[in-house]
């Protein structure tokens, strides 16, 4: 297989394409092997600066009447088909630049015209404005867009990621202004090449290239009034506090250790699957993926043999070889990250247990991993990576406590057979969301609305309530000095 490249990423600014500046010495590199497939790219300070000064001028209420709500909704119709037609290249360039092996990309891939219609759908059904009852006075609620959206995306869902967020908020009538991760940012090109085909309306999405400087320059200046960040705690906790200057909206998803609840009752198998696929899904680079692993103690052995037998007849390959069951691990920075992870478990007493076999020594490739014999106190740090530790708990209420203890406020997985018990348990695990006997990517239900509590970041997401995080409310109505204050 020839070395594959991708095409030098470019900024979209002001309505128009145009060059980045480019890092010196510095490339993006193919995770298969480690050789470049394009330079690595930041954007000026002057072209941030044109990029907000445009956000700001585009932004306007009347953009947010019915006859350009109907027309964004016909934009969002024709990207969605231009995006189809683009599947093959999108999930070619996801699997390149994350790792994720081409079939599981192409399925995410295929399901994003259907993403994409969905805010169009959604746009739709919300009513601009609506006549509240007040005792015969005329008050009315108004949905406003909240203004110009930053939107920061990460490496790990290079082309769903950002389709998702900026279809939102373009919706919404926000002027959007993407920043995909410096790591992956040739998918998200392809979004925004797709939406400026459909015709977009002047300054409504503008795309900048680069690394956390260009994050931090968007998301810090008091233009910007509403920021979606999917990544790492430190970053999102950066952007807390520059929001805190002017009081933005956030909508800030961080991550965190997920726990997994294994009961008494599990079933080994559905256990074991259930895990196992949870930690290998998207490579395990999905911040909903299970991290430490607390299993009833009777239950531990069996359960470590069953998940190291599965492990080692993955087949880990070349991302873009059909057969591959799991690729590498996306960029050499995380790469690290992950080989540190486990050092450190390992100086903390862990055991290292990896028994896939891999396919050569270039690349950034890992076994999928478990740690054993490690104190739960010590395995708090989010892994995002194909790697668990297991450990030993006495009964539901000491998996709870140490569950509990660092929670990570996104995701958690209980494996029981009582069903009705374990629902029980997942209830009281300090979690947005809670799967039980699974480890599903989508939302459990259309009602689902997942919160992040605690330290997986601000507000949350929800099946058909995504254009509303861009949007605001406004009352305007007749008041009467007869009420009472």
């Amino acid at each position: 297989m020839s070395d594959p490249q991708l095409p030098q990423p470019i900024n979209y600014i002001a309505d128009d394409w145009s060059e980045c500046a480019t890092t010196p010495d510095a490339w993006n590199l193919d995770p298969n092997t480690g050789r470049p497939v394009h330079r690595a790219v930041t954007t000026t300070p002057e072209d941030v600066e044109r990029a907000l000064r445009h956000a700001e001028q585009s932004y306007g209420f009347e953009r947010w009447d019915d006859a350009a709500s109907e027309e964004r909704a016909e934009v969002i119709e024709r990207a969605a088909d231009i995006v189809e037609s683009r599947i093959e290249e999108i999930a070619r360039t996801d699997a390149l630049t994350s790792g994720v092996p081409i079939a599981k990309a192409r399925m995410v891939a295929q399901f994003l015209p259907y993403r994409i219609r969905a805010a169009a759908a959604e746009l739709c059904t919300i009513p601009r404005r609506t006549t509240l009852a007040a005792d015969g006075r005329d008050v009315r609620l108004y949905k406003v867009p909240w203004g110009p959206a930053a939107i920061l995306t990460p490496w790990n869902g290079p082309s769903f990621i950002p389709a998702a967020k900026m279809v939102s908020a373009i919706a919404a009538g926000c002027p959007v202004i993407l920043k995909p991760s410096e790591h992956a940012p040739s998918s998200a090109q392809i979004i925004v090449e797709s939406f400026v085909r459909a015709g977009l309306p002047a300054g409504a999405l503008q795309l900048l290239h680069g690394a956390g400087d260009v994050g931090a320059a968007v998301t810090g200046d008091p233009r910007v009034k509403i920021v979606s960040f999917t990544g790492g705690p430190n970053a999102g906790r950066a952007i807390a506090r520059a929001a805190a200057e002017d009081f933005k909206v956030l909508q800030l998803e961080l991550g965190g250790n997920n726990p997994a609840l294994v009961l008494d009752d599990a079933d080994i198998d559905v256990a074991a699957d259930g895990i196992l696929a949870g930690m290998t899904k998207l490579n395990g680079q999905w911040c909903e993926g299970p991290g430490k692993v607390l299993a009833h103690k009777g239950l531990v052995e069996p359960l470590l043999e069953a998940l190291l037998d599965r492990i080692a007849h993955i087949e880990i390959g070349n991302s873009l070889d059909e057969s591959t069951e799991l690729g590498p691990i996306s960029n050499a920075p995380h790469f690290a990250t992950l080989q540190s992870r486990i050092e450190g478990l390992r100086g903390n007493g862990a055991t290292i247990h990896q028994p896939a076999k891999l396919p050569g020594p270039d690349g950034f490739f890992l076994s999928p991993t478990v740690a054993t014999g490690v104190d739960a106190s010590l395995a708090t740090a989010e892994l995002f990576g194909p790697l668990i530790s297991l450990h030993a708990v006495e009964s539901d209420e000491e998996a709870l406590r140490v569950a509990n203890a660092n929670p990570s406020g996104l995701d958690a997985y209980v494996f029981g057979g009582d069903l009705d018990r374990a629902i029980e348990v997942g209830s009281r695990i300090l979690s947005g969301e809670v799967r039980v006997n699974g480890a599903k990517v989508a939302d459990l239900a259309d009602g689902s609305a997942q919160s992040f509590w605690g330290t997986s970041g601000i507000g949350g997401h929800a099946p058909g309530e995504s254009v509303r995080v861009f949007c605001g409310d406004r009352v305007v109505g007749v008041d009467s000095p007869d009420l009472p204050m």
